[in-house]
Order: structure tokens, then C-alpha cells, then sequence
């Protein structure tokens, strides 16, 4: 991001993009939750390119201990990049990007999560972003948050995610690689539904006061409908653990009381 120079058109005389979508559509947007067995909690988003894992682990005892805090559970986030998601290969391990996007995840998170039912405990969220084609923190938040409903932890609400940005001086929703790379302007929401709150909003770039607010509206507007997709993937993930554990669905128990 910052407007670098390039001879791609980002958008074209019929005002579409790269990929052919409107300035206001959002990439392909696929979830599924309870993927991994051995974790609390899990869910896989495909956004796109982009390609997202995330695991919840607990509530669980807190360590080191010092870290235990004796009124609420501590909420923490480890977001990485596998070093084969993105074309030139990452170096392994944590660097000052993953870093920022694991503080602003898990404050987002904690800001839903009821942690005062859990003192003394850590719950532990871990993103692994196996591809990546821009829009990733946004894609990783939108698992976590599934993962700890699947986990079965307590929350005021799902966090929905999703990035608005300026392009070749249009506002538009929900930023492709190149347009992340040239573009001039990126705005990551995360937003909670039922409260109408905005728990992440970060912008890199420059835009006028009228963009800014069109960009954030816009990424409110697609974090609704991204929050639909979430709620799916959880009722679907409902539906197959009822299914495995021998739990009549709706139509089963109106037959058995009839």
C-alpha cells in the first residue's frame, strides 16, 4: 500500500476491476467451522485467493503464571504467515507485522469474549495463513471469531471483517493483491453486529474525510453480509455434530412428539 506507480489499470473505462468486480463487491467469500479435531475450536475461510486457518485452544490454565490475571481469562492471538503463502517466500517465523496483527486480533476479540466467566485462564487463538492474496488480518479475524463460537465460548457476538481501500482514486470494497500493492489507500473494519461496534480500524494511506467515511461505511456494510456466511458455516457445523451424536433435528422431534 501507498500508491506506488505501475502501468496495471486497476480499473477500466467500465469502471470494473481487475477481476471484474464493481468497486462495492466483495471476492468469493467460503467458511467452514470444526475442521480440526484436536482443537477446542476451528474454523477455514477461503476470501478470495486467500486461504486462512484458525484454532482455539481452551479456556485454559494461564502461563507463565505471571500473565494470570485473577478477575478474567487473557486473550491471546498468534497470527503467521506460512512461508509458502505468498509468491517469494517468507522467512519463517514471526516479524513486526504478524506481531501487530496478533495485538489488534486479540484485542478485538477480547473486546466480545465474556473473560470475566474464566479467571486465571488464557484462551489461545492461532491463525496460520496458508495462502495469501491481501485482505489476510480481515480474513484471519473473521476465522478466529468463528473458531471461538465452535469452541463453544461464551460471546457477546460474532466479529465480522472486511477492508475497504481507494484505487485509482475510487473507494472500493474488499482490496485484491494488486490493488493492495498499488493502490492508494486501505481501510481493515472489524465490526460486531448486534452492537452496532467497531472493534478494529486501522488505515494506511491517504484519503479525504467524504472517503474515509464512504470506505468504512462500505466495509460495515460487507461485514454484515460476511457475518451471514459465519453464522451459516456455524449452523451447518451445529447441524453435523447433532447428526454424529445422534440428536433428532427439528423435523425428527415434531414427528416424535406427534
Amino acid at each position: 500500500m501507498g500508491g506506488m506507480t505501475t502501468d496495471i489499470k486497476l480499473i477500466d473505462e467500465k469502471g470494473l476491476r481487475l477481476d471484474g468486480r464493481r468497486p462495492d463487491e466483495m471476492r468469493p467469500l467460503r467458511i467452514e467451522a470444526g475442521v480440526l479435531k484436536r482443537a477446542d475450536g476451528s474454523a477455514y475461510v477461503e476470501w478470495g485467493l486467500n486461504k486462512v486457518m484458525a484454532a482455539v485452544y481452551g479456556p485454559r490454565e494461564c502461563h507463565p503464571r505471571h500473565l494470570q490475571n485473577p478477575e478474567r481469562a487473557l486473550v491471546q492471538c498468534i497470527y503467521n504467515m506460512a512461508s509458502f503463502s505468498v509468491d517469494d517466500r517468507k522467512r519463517p517465523g514471526p516479524d513486526r507485522r504478524s506481531h501487530e496483527i496478533s495485538k489488534i486480533i486479540a484485542e478485538a476479540l477480547t473486546h466480545v469474549v465474556f473473560t470475566e466467566y474464566f479467571p486465571r485462564t488464557s484462551i489461545d487463538v492461532y491463525i496460520e495463513v496458508l495462502q495469501a492474496n491481501a485482505g489476510t488480518r480481515c480474513a484471519g479475524l473473521t476465522a478466529a471469531s468463528v473458531a471461538l463460537a465452535d469452541a463453544g465460548v461464551p460471546m457477546r457476538d460474532l466479529v465480522a471483517s472486511c477492508a475497504a481501500g481507494k484505487v485509482a482514486d475510487t473507494v472500493v470494497l474488499d482490496l485484491g493483491k494488486e490493488e493492495d500493492n498499488f493502490g492508494q489507500a486501505d481501510i481493515p473494519v472489524g465490526f460486531v453486529p448486534r452492537t452496532n461496534e467497531i472493534v478494529l480500524l486501522q488505515m494506511d494511506g491517504d484519503l479525504t474525510n467524504d472517503e474515509f467515511t464512504k470506505g468504512v461505511n462500505m466495509a460495515v456494510g460487507a461485514c454484515k453480509k460476511v457475518y451471514e456466511v459465519q453464522r451459516d458455516a456455524l449452523k451447518r457445523r451445529y447441524s453435523a455434530r447433532a447428526a454424529d451424536e445422534g440428536v433428532p433435528g427439528p423435523a425428527e422431534e415434531k414427528r416424535e412428539v406427534a
